[in-house]
C-alpha cells in the first residue's frame, strides 16, 4: 500500500470570520502546483480583491522558488537544480539564490552531523522509484549510490555565479529544505497578519489583527489533532511517517531516509518543530526525526527551537519550552 499526503501536518485550528478588535474579514487562497503539494495562504483584509492583491507577491515568490528548486522539470530561461543535475560534470551558471541555497544546504549538513544532506540525490532517487513501485530497493544499488553523494562532489564558484557536480552520477535533492526556504522567503513579501502553509510548512507573519496569536494543531499520526500551539511571527513544521510511505510485508517505509543506514527512519511517528525561521524549522524537523531524543533536544536547544516527538507507541515528549494550548 502506498500513501502520499503532503498536506495537513499542522492545521489551522481556529480561524474566525473577523479578528478581535478589527472589522477586517478573513480570506484564503489556495494553489496546487507548487512544491508538489497544496499551498494555502490565509489573512485578513477589507475585501477579497484587496486580499488577493496583498498576497500576489507571496504567490509570485513561491512560484519563482519552486521553479529554481525543481529537480524534475526545467523552465525556459531558468537554470535550476534540474539543470544542475542533468548537466552533472559541467559548470552551470545559476541564479544567485541557488548558490545561497546550496551554501545553506552545506551549513545544515554540518549542523546536523550529516543527517540532512541535499547531496543524497542518488540514494533518494532509488527510494523514489521503490516507493512508486511499492518494492524494496536493491541494497547493493543503494551502497553504490552512496558513493555518489557528499559535498566534496559539489563545487560552488560564487565569483562567477556557477556550480558544478564533479561526479556525473551525483545529484542534488532539495526536498528536505526547499519548502522551508521558500516559505521564509515568501514571508518577507507578506503583510503582517498572514499565515502561509505550504504542505504543512507553516509560517505566521505577525499576529492576527488585534494581536491575537495563530492557533495551530499538531496532527495525531493516527488521525485527528493531538495538541495545539499558539504562535506569532514564527514557524511550525512537522515531519512524519504518515505522509508519504509505502508498505511491504506489513512494514511501513516512510520517505525520510537516514544517510547512515540508507533506509527510512523508524524512530518516531512524528516530530514537530517551532522556531522563528521556516527554513531552520524545516531542516530541524527532518534532522530530529532521524535522531534519538537526547541528541535532538541538544540540537533544538542549540538552535533556539522547541520540539515535540511522538514515538511508535503514541507516547509524546517535548522540550520544556514547547507550549501546548487547548
Amino acid at each position: 500500500m502506498k500513501k502520499t499526503l503532503s498536506f495537513a501536518l499542522a492545521v489551522v485550528m481556529l480561524f474566525s470570520l473577523t479578528a478581535c478588535g478589527s472589522s477586517k474579514k478573513s480570506f484564503e487562497r489556495s494553489e496546487y502546483t507548487l512544491f508538489d503539494t497544496v499551498t494555502v495562504i490565509k489573512g485578513y483584509s477589507d475585501s477579497r480583491e484587496n486580499f488577493l492583491g496583498e498576497t500576489d507577491a507571496v504567490i509570485a515568490e513561491l512560484t519563482r522558488l519552486h521553479r529554481l528548486f525543481d529537480i524534475y522539470n526545467e523552465y525556459g530561461g531558468v537554470a535550476n537544480l534540474c539543470t544542475v543535475n542533468s548537466r552533472a560534470g559541467e559548470w552551470v551558471e545559476v541564479d544567485a539564490e541557488i548558490i545561497e541555497f546550496l551554501k545553506w544546504g552545506r551549513e545544515v549538513a554540518d549542523l546536523t552531523g550529516g543527517k540532512v544532506d541535499i547531496t543524497l540525490g542518488a540514494v533518494l532517487k532509488i527510494w523514489h522509484e521503490a516507493r512508486e513501485n511499492e518494492v524494496l530497493p536493491d541494497e547493493i544499488a543503494l551502497t553504490k549510490a552512496k558513493k555518489h553523494t557528499g559535498f566534496d562532489k559539489l563545487e560552488i564558484d560564487e565569483e562567477n555565479r556557477r556550480v558544478r557536480l564533479t561526479d556525473a552520477a551525483a545529484s542534488i535533492d532539495a526536498g528536505a529544505l526547499a519548502k522551508g526556504w521558500a516559505v521564509e522567503r515568501a514571508a518577507e513579501k507578506a503583510p503582517s497578519g498572514t499565515l502561509i502553509n505550504v504542505g504543512g510548512n507553516i509560517r505566521a507573519v505577525g499576529a492576527k489583527p488585534g494581536g491575537e496569536a495563530w492557533k495551530l494543531g499538531i496532527q495525531d499520526p493516527d488521525g485527528g489533532v493531538l495538541t495545539a500551539v499558539a504562535v506569532t511571527d514564527s514557524s511550525v513544521v512537522t515531519s512524519g511517517d504518515y505522509q508519504r510511505y509505502f508498505e511491504v510485508g506489513g512494514v511501513r517505509y516512510c520517505h525520510i531516509i537516514d544517510p547512515e543506514t540508507l533506509y527510512p527512519a523508524a524512530k518516531w511517528r512524528g516530530v514537530s518543530v517551532v522556531c522563528a525561521s521556516s527554513a531552520l524549522a524545516d531542516a530541524l524537523s527532518t534532522a530530529l526525526f532521524l535522531m534519538d531524543r537526547e541528541s535532538g533536544e541538544a540540537l533544538a536547544r542549540e538552535c533556539g527551537a522547541e520540539a515535540l516527538w511522538i514515538d511508535a507507541d503514541g507516547a509524546v515528549y517535548n522540550t520544556d519550552g514547547f507550549e501546548k494550548t487547548e
